[in-house]
């Protein structure tokens, strides 16, 4: 497989080999040695997620506090979504930037989101189905979220299906009442760069 860094510090995308024949494809989506010889450290699995969406669901902006944060290593098994890290670690030199990875069931690529970014994904079909391996378990008292229509962030959405019908975002309650990327960092809910590095160290031993 092939990890290419984003211009997001802290998040690849992941391209693995097909092997394909008449009975259909296999390929691995996640292996450990090269994810730690990409990324510096191993993947602590903590908890694996599914989710499955229609076209227009967007999920996200979503982050958790760090130390420790919670790292996402994420592919769409079925179907294609538009998967979206963003940089929200105060004092970072790309601070509020972002960067998309199509992940879908044709070339099957993942992304790899560290501890510290802002994650989201658009769905582009019915019934896209999203696996997360996740380095923490779900704890909502430190979950938190961006709004992902924030036009201080500009993420420039797909407004296409990949049908060709036109496309409109469908958020959850929580998301929809997000604050802003500057009410977050007003709010003291963002992480800084100095913290997530600390953290990110320590993995490195």
């Amino acid at each position: 497989m092939e990890f290419r860094p984003l211009t997001v510090p802290g998040a690849w995308e992941i391209t693995p080999k097909q092997f394909g024949d008449p009975r259909g494809v296999f390929l691995e989506w996640f292996k450990s040695e090269a994810f730690a010889e990409a990324v510096g450290h191993p993947l602590d699995l903590q908890q694996a997620n599914c989710s499955v969406s229609a076209a227009g669901v967007l999920r996200g902006i979503h982050f958790a506090d760090v130390p420790p944060g919670q790292a996402k290593y994420v592919t769409c098994a079925k179907g294609a979504v538009l998967d979206v890290a963003v940089d929200i670690r105060v004092g970072s030199p790309t601070f509020g930037q972002w960067d998309t990875v199509l992940l879908d069931d044709v070339d099957r690529r993942a992304i790899y989101l560290s501890e510290g970014l802002g994650h989201a994904f658009l769905s582009l079909e019915d019934d896209s189905t999203v696996l997360y391996l996740c380095s923490t378990g779900y704890s909502p008292g430190r979950e938190h979220g961006i709004h992902p229509l924030d036009p201080e962030v500009g993420i420039v959405w797909p407004t296409t299906a990949r049908d060709g019908r036109p496309l409109v975002p469908q958020l959850s309650d929580k998301d929809l009442v997000a604050p802003t990327l500057s009410e977050a960092r007003e709010q003291g809910l963002l992480p800084t760069l100095e913290a997530v590095e600390a953290y990110v160290a320590s993995l490195r031993g």
